[in-house]
């Protein structure tokens, strides 16, 4: 299996209990989902995304999180914010407007 450039990790709020019922959820972080995976293909990005539990960041949620780059997005709540980040990947860097670490 060949490792992919980029792995994209959504938060979705899972609990250890099960369902997912946290803010990055209900904030819609779900629905971001297929549209990176689309907007990846169309770029031609090479890309894993996936859906993970909570970050435990709440505050500045919906979260994504780009490795090998590891840089922490907050406040990723549609295509707009997506955009950015992506456009910063093809480009081979990170969106510091987004970025909620140091």
């Amino acid at each position: 299996m060949k490792k992919p450039d980029y792995h994209i990790l959504v938060c979705n709020s899972y609990r250890v209990a099960g369902s997912a019922q946290g803010f990055c959820n209900k904030s819609g972080a779900t629905d971001l989902l297929q549209y990176i995976s689309e907007e990846c293909q169309d770029r031609g990005i090479d890309a894993v995304v996936t859906s993970t539990a909570c970050f435990s960041v709440c505050a500045q949620g919906p979260i994504v999180v780009v490795h090998p780059l590891n840089a922490w997005y907050g406040k990723v709540t549609g295509e707009a914010e997506i955009d950015k980040i992506l456009d910063a990947l093809e480009e081979g860097g990170v969106c510091e407007e987004l970025v909620i670490t140091d």
